[in-house]
């Protein structure tokens, strides 16, 4: 059997960097010049496929120039920081040697000689100097501080509902009812019981000035007044030049020089004062970059964090240090914090960048590239106090991005209690096990005494993460073995009568049932010893085909829901426990049968309808119980499949539906097939003689006359068309597929038992297929064989059902047969 990957991967995260489409697109399918519509199926094997890596809209590595700054806005800030440093290392510079000249040359040489008033000048001036570099250095540190509280209530309630507009991008469907859907606006930031940094009053009874968030701008205002002062004095005493006439040699120089490096120095700080309001306050240099950054309301307080923490490092260090700075290494350090400020600022950076195209694809792989990241990431997710709400959804978003990618993904689901983590994510009201709702109440936990708590949002984002990281086989296998996990995902595809017959039902409500579904389909569909123990959890999950056959009961109107859920029955019909369960479920047969039958009108419709039939196919594969409870949904059942043989849209399915019904029915039931089933002879027989495009339908076409050979005889295959010209196609079929073909994978099984079925019915057979050469095709498909053809459906490239006669022995009976013909001649 096909795993339906391809069908799961089709729709599977084929995105841009900002936008995912979610939902399970149906396959390729090409329509024949005859009607015949061909479409993939689990009968056929496939590779596994693995989904594209999003590309980006410009490379990572080296940029433009005239691209440098559009592409990472940040660059303007590290720039202009490393301008500033350079000015205020300059001052600093002229500062110590006027400093070192004071103390060295005019104290140490001309102590004894200077007069007061010098004295008094040289010593103000140091005070004033030290002072002003006293508060430059403890001026950073306080506008550090000024960028750690939060943002104003109204701020974080336009932040929060960010999170919609990415569960929107992500769906790619209507926002109306979840953008007014009150239960997911959430609560306006609450009071914090402990003090905000920013508003901590410094002294008692000091009122604002001394607030912690206005300290920065009085440590500016007294390093203004200090080089103020010092311009004032350096200027007053170079403009008077009245140092009297002493002894000392130079005495008049070394003062000159004296004022003139402290006058530089303060000159100095006012240029870079000018050049800071200049770019910061005129040209809003922090606004034009947040706004390039697409950081959003709230974005200025990451900015200007970013801004101080580059400009302390080209204070504090080498001038280059601040170059080396980009806002997300900026934003991971800041997420490894223990301040819930900084852990916050560096979520929200990360949280803007991955929703952004030009930012995405470096985030992501700088993210990717730290186990230690993506550890503390997933971390986050369990975070249930109500304060960190909106930095667990930033982390919950971040790591739905990086599980989009195959390499990250991969090392997300590598992080112990991964799964657990993820999990939490998700609410359900019964802790696993399905109740009934109604879908006007989405269920609510309670965290920490919280009830406005966003579940619905944290619900999507949970099956979003688990989605992409079930593309791998060995994350299947880790959901399956996540201690109720499975229960929760089953949990929400239930949908119910009032959901799916509402057509303005809320759409979040109905994008999570579409989300759990796609999960679980994704599930079933796996290969590999993963897939079968899936397939058996998954069906013993009491509400799992209970869930389905209300979307194919009242899901008319929700034709994406059907689909899915139909797909669900077919990956799971591969088990035979299930298979059974399946049919022992009261009405799913009913209501499939009631699906392929429904009227189409629309690409979409056909679609559904052979994916109906498909599944019906499965089910009754190899089950002589489905076959009889097929048979016993009314005598007109086989009739119109019959009829439906003729549809060029359906015939496929139909045809296999009938194989199954034929090949696998007791022999009490067989005997009711036969007047139906006879009756198309002639269109079964037309079909393998003319049908020269699509192959699956040939290959089901012989199937069948092979069933009406065994249940009427050939008569009506003679009296419909010649003898010699039917074996003649037959053994054209058998040469022209002389090596196996994974697409139909049974077509020279069917050819060589409808020969030793003609053969073994009239021995005329037996030369007619002698004289056409059919031995040498024989022969050379024997050379062939492969374990392709041993087995009736296949997940993925393993054979599941092996076949009770290889084909290697039915080549040996038919060239039996054909030699009898040849000795019996001689």
């Amino acid at each position: 059997m096909k795993l339906r990957r391809q069908r799961t991967m089709a729709g599977e995260d084929v995105e841009k960097q900002n936008a995912t489409r979610l939902e399970i697109l149906p396959p390729a399918r090409s329509t024949s010049s005859s009607g015949v519509v061909d479409i993939s199926t689990i009968f056929e094997p496939q590779r596994d496929l693995s989904d594209p890596t999003p590309t980006r809209s410009r490379p990572l590595g080296r940029v433009d120039a005239g691209h440098a700054y559009a592409y990472a806005p940040e660059k303007k800030l590290t720039l202009f920081a490393l301008h500033l440093a350079i000015i205020e290392k300059a001052a600093s510079g002229l500062g110590q040697i006027g400093f070192i000249w004071a103390t060295v040359v005019l104290l140490g040489g001309f102590a004894s000689s200077l007069r007061p008033k010098d004295f008094w000048f040289v010593t103000a001036i140091l005070l004033v100097e030290g002072a002003r570099l006293y508060c430059r250095s403890r001026e950073l540190e306080w506008q550090h501080r000024s960028t750690r509280s939060l943002p104003l209530p109204d701020a974080v309630s336009r932040s929060r509902r960010r999170v919609h507009s990415f569960i929107r991008a992500a769906v790619g469907q209507s926002s109306r009812h979840l953008a007014n859907d009150p239960h997911l606006i959430g609560a306006t930031a609450e009071p914090k019981r402990t003090w905000v940094a920013s508003d901590v009053p410094l002294l008692p009874f000091s009122g604002w000035p001394f607030v912690s968030r206005n300290i920065s701008r009085l440590l500016d205002l007294l390093q203004i007044l200090a080089a103020a002062s010092c311009v004032s004095l350096s200027v007053m005493r170079l403009c008077q030049q009245d140092y009297g006439e002493g002894d000392q040699t130079n005495e008049r120089s070394a003062l000159n020089v004296f004022y003139g490096l402290a006058l530089a120095e303060a000159l100095m700080f006012f240029v870079e004062k000018g050049y800071w309001s200049f770019r910061i306050g005129h040209g809003k240099l922090l606004e034009r970059v947040c706004e390039d950054c697409q950081l959003g309301p709230t974005g200025m307080i990451s900015i200007s964090r970013f801004f101080y923490d580059a400009y302390s490092k080209c204070v504090d260090g080498s001038v280059f240090d601040g170059l080396k700075m980009d806002l997300v290494s900026f934003a991971v350090e800041l997420l490894d914090s223990d301040s819930p400020e900084e852990q916050l600022i560096g979520a929200r950076i990360l949280q803007s960048f991955i929703g952004n195209e030009r930012f995405a694809g470096y985030t992501l792989r700088k993210i990717g590239s730290s186990s230690t990241v993506i550890e503390r990431l997933v971390e986050m997710l369990n975070w249930k106090d109500p304060e960190e709400e909106e930095i667990r959804r930033a982390a919950a978003e971040i790591v739905s991005k990086l599980s989009s990618k195959k390499q990250d993904a991969l090392r997300v689901s590598a992080i112990p209690g991964a799964m657990e983590s993820i999990a939490s994510l998700l609410y359900t009201d019964s802790g696993g096990t399905t109740t009934r709702r109604p879908y006007e109440a989405t269920p609510r936990a309670v965290v920490v005494d919280r009830e406005d708590y966003e579940f619905s949002s944290f619900n999507l984002l949970g099956l979003l993460i688990i989605k992409r990281l079930a593309r791998d086989h060995n994350n299947c296998w880790k959901i399956g073995h996540t201690r109720g996990l499975l229960a929760r995902i089953i949990d929400f595809t239930s949908a119910g009568p009032a959901l799916l017959r509402d057509g303005k039902a809320p759409e979040s409500r109905i994008k999570t049932v579409r989300l759990a579904l796609q999960v679980v389909l994704i599930l079933v569909s796996a290969t590999g010893s993963a897939g079968m123990t899936l397939r058996r959890d998954i069906s013993e999950i009491v509400y799992t085909v209970s869930n389905v056959r209300d979307l194919l009961q009242y899901g008319k109107y929700r034709l994406k829901l059907q689909n899915l859920g139909v797909q669900i029955l077919t990956s799971m019909a591969m088990d035979e426990e299930a298979a059974e369960k399946i049919g022992a479920t009261g009405g799913v047969l009913a209501l499939l049968l009631a699906v392929f039958f429904r009227p189409r009108h629309t690409g979409e419709e056909n679609n559904l309808c052979n994916e109906a039939g498909e599944a019906l196919a499965m089910l009754l594969l190899e089950n002589p119980a489905n076959c009889k409870r097929l048979l016993g949904e009314g005598d007109k059942v086989v009739g119109k499949l019959v009829e439906t043989f003729a549809d060029p849209v359906l015939r496929v399915n139909a045809g296999r539906i009938l194989f199954c019904l034929c090949g696998y029915s007791n022999p009490e039931e067989s005997v009711l097939l036969r007047g139906s089933v006879g009756a198309m002879a002639p269109l079964v027989v037309r079909t393998v003689m003319e049908e020269k495009e699509s192959e699956k339908l040939l290959e089901v076409s012989i199937g069948l006359a092979l069933h009406i050979l065994k249940l009427i005889g050939h008569e009506r295959i003679k009296v419909e068309i010649g003898e010699a010209e039917f074996a003649g196609k037959l053994a054209q079929i058998l040469r022209q597929y002389e090596f196996p073909e994974s697409k139909v994978p049974r077509m020279r099984r069917f050819v060589i038992s409808l020969a030793i079925a003609l053969m073994e019915e009239e021995e005329k057979y037996k030369k007619m297929f002698g004289d056409l050469g059919m031995a040498v095709a024989l022969k050379r498909a024997a050379e062939n064989t492969s374990e392709l053809e041993c087995f009736n459906v296949f997940s993925g490239s393993v054979g599941l059902g092996p076949r009770g006669a290889v084909l290697s022995s039915l080549v040996e009976k038919a060239l039996e047969l054909i030699s009898r013909a040849s000795t019996h001649e001689d």
